[in-house]
């Protein structure tokens, strides 16, 4: 059995890990987790004269460690139940997991986090001290999130459940009825319900964007980013919002130990998207409805070499490869002799639950992605000749 992490000596952060040493210095980058960016430009020409002639006479000082009433505002109207008073800004959504689950839970306390997800899910979860186990997504079952297997894993001292949908690294959703049950379950228990909501607004069929938890139940909090589906990572900006008022006091003691603040005109920024997000988001979901298409003809094209399934939500997927060799190989000779990056599914383990380690994510949500892929296909037909 793994050690245990502490905060003091969490583990080497595996995703972070590999991309450092490839995303920027590749030709190609198939591993994006982000929906195609926008320039500054682009955000100003969506915004009010009053918002650019903010933007330009914005002084560059410390903000408010809550967030802006701007950009709470913002944030806010993208919820049915919540208001300025009950979110929480950060710098995205890694330094809201980060605290959430160190205020949630503790020694003494059970957690259940559903794997695979976004690695420091589980890992600051472990360090808490708190007793985790997770709760695996099968392939041979689409992914799906089955109560069942909640309900079999829940404890008398269990305080969280940790779940991200659309899930990354596999794209996959679950229903509207399966979501509210898992809400009305964790209210009946007791049970904090943290939900990574940062691939909202890009799933392929918009009537199937689930509600945000934090709008369904008082013990429910949801986690939001600029960064996925908006497509706007270098803003830095993330939130939690929740019903829960004294909680998120909790969680803004914490912030004063990191960011303290946001920068004020990421803030700013990321309010005009978020005022504009039916376009940014319809944007999102036509990128990510064209590459579609490229990558399905472009994996059917390999069928013999890749086990494929697009994503139901969000822009990432998580094929299979099916030769015996092993997928962490594979992607570090197609990065090295093709400049191609993909994300070997090993940077996913868990100490948890099983993660099929045959696996790789990829990214739909980028424009152009021809260029990356004749080089991903000349590499394969290369290794076939």
């Amino acid at each position: 059995m793994a050690a245990i992490p502490t905060i003091s000596s969490l583990p080497d952060f595996q995703i972070e890990v590999y991309l450092g040493r490839y995303e920027f210095s590749a030709r190609h980058y198939l591993a994006g987790s982000d929906a195609q960016s926008t320039t500054i430009a682009e955000l100003l020409a969506m915004a009010t004269e009053e918002e650019r002639e903010a933007f330009e006479r914005l002084p560059l000082m410390y903000t408010p460690t809550w967030g802006t009433d701007r950009l709470r505002d913002a944030i806010a109207a993208t919820y049915e139940r919540i208001d300025r008073d009950h979110v929480l800004a950060f710098a995205g959504a890694e330094e809201a997991i980060f605290w959430a689950m160190q205020t949630l839970i503790g020694p003494g306390d059970h957690a259940v986090v559903v794997v695979p997800t976004y690695p420091s899910t589980e890992t600051v979860a472990l360090a808490s001290g708190a007793e985790v186990s997770g709760l695996a997504l099968e392939p041979a079952d689409g992914w799906a999130l089955d109560l069942d297997k909640i309900r079999a894993l829940l404890r008398p001292n269990t305080r969280l459940l940790a779940i991200n949908f659309p899930n990354n690294p596999t794209g996959a959703m679950t229903d509207a009825a399966t979501f509210t049950a898992l809400v009305e379950l964790c209210e009946e228990r007791g049970i904090r319900l943290l939900s990574d909501e940062v691939y909202r607004g890009a799933e392929l069929d918009h009537n199937q964007m689930l509600p945000q938890a934090a709008d369904l139940s008082p013990v429910a909090v949801s986690i939001g980013v600029m960064s996925k589906s908006y497509g706007l990572p270098g803003l830095r900006i993330g939130w939690v919002a929740s019903q829960d008022r004294p909680l998120l006091e909790r969680l803004e003691r914490r912030k004063h130990y990191t960011s303290v603040c946001n920068s004020g005109p990421s803030e700013l920024l990321a309010a005009i998207a978020l005022r504009n997000r039916a376009i940014i988001l319809d944007r999102t979901r036509s990128i990510i409805a064209a590459n579609l298409l490229i990558f399905n003809a472009f994996f059917s094209r390999w069928s013999e070499v890749f086990e494929w399934q697009g994503p139901q939500g969000g822009c990432v997927a998580f094929p299979r490869y099916r030769p015996a060799d092993s997928a962490d190989e594979f992607c570090r000779l197609l990065v090295e002799q093709a400049g191609v990056v993909l994300l070997p599914g090993s940077v996913f383990h868990s100490d948890l639950a099983s993660v099929p380690i045959d696996r790789f994510r990829v990214g739909l949500g980028r424009s152009h992605p021809e260029a990356a892929l004749d080089a991903f296909e000349l590499f394969l037909a290369n290794r076939v000749a």
